[in-house]
């Protein structure tokens, strides 16, 4: 899965360290000649300045050094990890790392607590990162955090549907008391990556770079990276479980009528999951059957500000 959230780009120095967290270890540089332990990794000892190193495994133990709660988002992408805990741990070989906190509400968070490490799979490749949780707390080593993981995680925890009352739609009163102001629960949640987007772009004829090239948008794109189509998102509103509490029933044939308004007022980024919750905004009896308008609007999971509006116009005849 594509995602515009920056990734580290491993190089010869500091491959050792990237390619121990894909195996689900903690590597560090030590230096042979004084014993000093290296982070971040070098060519040389920043103690007596040897050159003369080896990459050694760690437990990945330590304290937690220092911290701090961020709750606005660098990039939309980041949305779905608000509040972020950023922190420095360090461990007991005494080097200190920049890391994120997982597993831990905000109180239990305090300087000079146990940590241990945990290995985020963030990419289909493997590539991992390394967060911290607390020593004590019963949470995985090994995580995965993959877009398309995530989706099918949100999926499987999904409630099941409740039963739904019934409201024909020839009962007028029944019909306009569905009109509300508090929105449903929220959707299911999907997975907007590339490749969809890609797809979407050969299907409308619509390829501009904005949408289909990853490499000048992270360079030129406001955004950090490509973004998707909004009339994508806008469509992809169909594969949104919305978990509504009624069920119109008792027509002949149901029309999707248009739209009365739609707007696109949040970025979806590339590798983003989307969701959605709708409200019953207006009904009205014509004489060709009861018309009904729903709000749906989709957000990007842990943004409150939505990507899509749409009042859709639904003619019940």
């Amino acid at each position: 899965m594509s995602t515009n959230k920056p990734l580290p780009t491993a190089t010869e120095i500091s491959a050792p360290f990237w390619n121990g967290l894909k195996a689900g270890r903690l590597t560090i540089p030590q230096c042979k000649s004084c014993g000093h332990w290296i982070f971040f990794p070098r060519r040389h000892c920043d103690k007596c300045w040897s050159q003369d190193l080896e990459w050694k495994e760690v437990k990945g133990t330590g304290t937690l050094y220092t911290y701090t709660l961020t709750r606005i988002p660098t990039l939309p992408d980041f949305a779905d990890e608000m509040p972020q805990k950023m922190a420095v741990v360090e461990l007991d070989e005494g080097v200190r790392i920049n890391t994120t906190l997982i597993g831990l509400d905000e109180g239990e968070v305090k300087v000079g607590m146990r940590v241990k490490p945990v290995f985020d799979t963030v990419k289909s490749d493997g590539t991992a990162l390394l967060r911290f949780t607390a020593a004590d707390k019963d949470f995985p080593s090994r995580i995965d955090s993959t877009p398309a993981a995530l989706a099918a995680a949100a999926e499987a925890e999904a409630e099941p549907a409740a039963a739904k009352r019934q409201v024909r739609c020839d009962d007028e009163a029944a019909m306009k008391a569905l009109v509300s102001d508090t929105f449903s629960p929220w959707s299911n949640q999907i997975v907007v990556d590339q490749a969809l987007i890609d797809e979407f772009a050969k299907l409308s004829g619509d390829d501009y770079w904005i949408h289909t090239d990853p490499e000048r948008a992270r360079k030129q794109s406001p955004f950090g990276g490509t973004i998707a189509h909004g009339a994508l998102v806008q469509v992809l509103q169909s594969r949104l479980r919305i978990p509504l509490d009624f069920e119109v029933v008792g027509f002949t044939n149901m029309v999707n009528y248009g739209s009365d308004r739609l707007r696109f007022p949040a970025p979806v980024p590339a590798g983003s999951r989307i969701h959605a919750h709708s409200r019953v905004k207006s009904v009205e009896k014509l004489p060709k059957g009861m018309q009904l308008t729903m709000e749906i609007v989709t957000h990007v999971v842990g943004s409150e500000r939505p990507s899509v509006i749409n009042d859709l116009v639904i003619l019940y005849m």
